[in-house]
C-alpha cells in the first residue's frame, strides 16, 4: 500500500504546506513550529506530567515482572534451620522407653528444577516479553500525546487571546458607531430604529466574549495540568499565534512504515504476540510435567552436633505429574486462549484501520485547511485594503466617520476569521506529527524514557 486513499496527494495551495512523501516526523517534532516558549512548556510537561511518569513505573513493573517469570528456567534453591524441642511419650516410643524430652535440630538444603519438555514455561516468559513491549510502546503513546496535548493547548491559547483582542477592538468599535448614531437620532437626521439595530448588535457582540474566555480559562487550565502543575501554581505564558510558525512541510510516512512508528499499532502487535504465547502455555498445560528434586542436611539433638557425618540425611528423585481427567477444563482453557488471541487480531486489524484512517483524514483536512486560511487570507486583504481606502477618504473629506467604523468592524471579523482558520490548521499540522508516531523512533529522550 502506498496511499492513504484513493485520490492523489492534494497539491499545495499558493503559500501553502507542502507534504513530505516517506519522511516521518523529526525528533522533537513541535520544536518545528519555532516558539521558545511552546518548547519551554513542552519540557515541563515530560518533566512534571503525571501520566507520563505513571507510564514510566508501569514499564518498570513489567520488566520487574519479567525478571520474575524468567527466574524459573534456574534451579531454585533453598536452605532450612530448625529448631525444636518437644516431649514425648511412652505410647509414641511404641511401648520403650519412658519417653521424655527431645531437641532436634535440623540443617538442609533443597533444589529443584522443573523441566520445561514441553515449552509452557517458555512460552509463558515470552507472554511476560510481550508485555514489556506493550508497556513500552503505551509509554510512548503517553509520551506522543502528552506532546500533541501540550502543542495543541497552547495554539488554542494563543488563538483565544487574539480573537479576545480582536472582539475588545470590535466592542470598542461598536460603541462608537452606537455612540454616533444615538446622536444623529437625538438631531432628528436618523430613525430610533438604527439606534436599537446597533444596540442589538453590540450586545450581541458583548454576549460572544464570555465563552470565548471561559475558553480560553480550560485551555489553560488543562495546560497546567499537563505541566504537571495546579491552575493556582501555574504561569502560562504570553503564547500569541503571530510568534508561532506553521512548519512550511508536513512529514508523511509511507503506510507501510506508520505500522512500526505509531505506538497504538506497536502496543497492540505486542498484545497479539502475548496472546499467541498464552496458546501454547494452555497447551503445554495437557501435557506431563517433569520436576528433579534434591536436597541434603544434617540432623542431630544439639546443633554442636550437626557437624558429625554421622548425622547426615540426603534425598534426590523426580517428579512427573500427569494430568488425567479434569472435566475438560484444561482443553477448554486453550481454546478459551485461542479465542483471546483471534479477538487480539481482530483488535489489531482494527487499530491500524483506525491508524490509516485518522492520517487519511488529516491529509485531507491539511488540504482543507489550506483553502480556509488562502480564502481567510484573501478576504482579510481585501478588508484591509478597503479599510485603508475609506481612511484615506475620510482624510480627504469624502466620506463621514461612520463609514470608517463600518469598514473597521469589516475588517476585525474578517481578522477573527482568518485567526481562527489558522489555527485550525496548526492544530491539524501538530495532529499530523502525533498521528504519524510521533517522531519517538528519532528522539533520544523517548528512548530513554522506554528504556530503549
Amino acid at each position: 500500500m502506498k496511499s492513504y486513499d484513493r485520490q492523489p496527494l492534494p497539491k499545495p495551495v499558493s503559500g501553502g504546506q507542502r507534504f513530505d512523501e516517506g519522511v516521518g516526523p523529526a525528533a522533537q517534532w513541535w520544536k518545528s513550529f519555532g516558539s521558545s516558549q511552546l518548547d519551554a512548556v513542552v519540557a515541563q510537561g515530560l518533566a512534571d506530567n503525571p501520566g507520563l511518569q505513571a507510564a514510566e513505573a508501569s514499564l518498570k513493573a513489567s520488566r520487574e515482572n519479567l525478571a520474575a517469570g524468567a527466574g524459573i528456567f534456574y534451579p531454585q534453591i533453598g536452605a532450612t534451620f530448625t529448631q525444636t524441642r518437644q516431649a514425648t511419650s511412652p505410647a509414641a516410643s511404641s511401648g520403650f522407653g519412658s519417653g521424655g524430652i527431645v531437641n532436634l535440630s535440623t540443617l538442609s538444603a533443597s533444589v529443584s528444577y522443573a523441566l520445561d519438555i514441553f515449552g509452557g514455561q517458555r512460552r509463558g516468559v515470552e507472554a511476560l516479553e510481550a508485555q514489556v513491549d506493550a508497556q513500552r510502546a503505551q509509554m510512548l503513546g503517553a509520551y506522543m500525546t502528552l506532546t500533541g496535548n501540550i502543542v495543541n493547548t497552547s495554539i488554542a491559547i494563543a488563538a483565544y487571546r487574539e480573537q479576545l483582542d480582536e472582539l475588545d477592538q470590535l466592542i470598542a468599535i461598536e460603541k462608537d458607531q452606537l455612540s454616533i448614531a444615538t446622536k444623529q437620532q437625538q438631531a432628528g437626521i436618523a430613525p430610533y430604529s438604527s439606534v436599537l439595530a446597533l444596540q442589538s448588535q453590540l450586545a450581541s457582540l458583548e454576549a460572544s466574549v464570555p465563552p470565548v474566555r471561559q475558553r480560553l480559562s480550560q485551555a489553560e487550565h488543562l495546560l497546567a495540568t499537563l505541566a504537571g502543575k495546579t491552575p493556582a501554581e501555574w504561569q502560562t505564558p504570553d503564547l500569541r499565534l503571530s510568534a508561532i510558525t506553521l512548519p512550511p512541510n508536513v512529514p508523511l510516512t509511507l503506510p507501510s512504515e506508520l505500522v512500526r512508528q505509531r505506538p497504538d499499532i506497536l502496543a497492540a502487535e505486542a498484545q497479539l504476540h502475548a496472546a499467541n504465547a498464552q496458546i501454547g502455555v494452555a497447551t503445554a498445560a495437557l501435557f506431563p510435567s517433569f520436576t528433579l528434586t534434591g536436597s541434603y542436611g544434617r540432623s542431630a539433638n544439639q546443633p554442636h552436633e550437626l557437624a558429625d557425618p554421622a548425622n547426615r540425611l540426603w534425598s534426590i528423585g523426580g517428579n512427573i505429574a500427569e494430568p488425567i481427567f479434569n472435566g475438560g477444563t484444561l482443553r477448554a482453557k486453550r481454546r478459551v486462549a485461542i479465542e483471546a488471541r483471534n479477538q487480539t487480531l481482530a483488535l489489531y486489524r482494527q487499530t491500524v484501520l483506525a491508524a490509516f484512517a485518522q492520517v487519511a483524514d488529516l491529509i485531507r483536512a491539511l488540504a482543507h485547511d489550506a483553502e480556509a486560511v488562502q480564502a481567510e487570507s484573501k478576504a482579510l486583504e481585501s478588508a484591509k485594503l478597503a479599510l485603508d481606502l475609506i481612511q484615506a477618504n475620510y482624510k480627504a473629506g469624502m466620506v463621514n466617520y461612520l463609514q470608517v467604523i463600518l469598514a473597521d468592524i469589516q475588517y476585525r471579523q474578517a481578522k477573527i476569521g482568518y485567526l481562527q482558520a489558522r489555527a485550525q490548521q496548526m492544530q491539524d499540522t501538530a495532529a499530523m506529527y502525533v498521528a504519524l508516531g510521533g517522531g519517538w523512533q528519532n528522539d533520544e529522550m523517548a528512548k530513554r524514557k522506554a528504556g530503549m
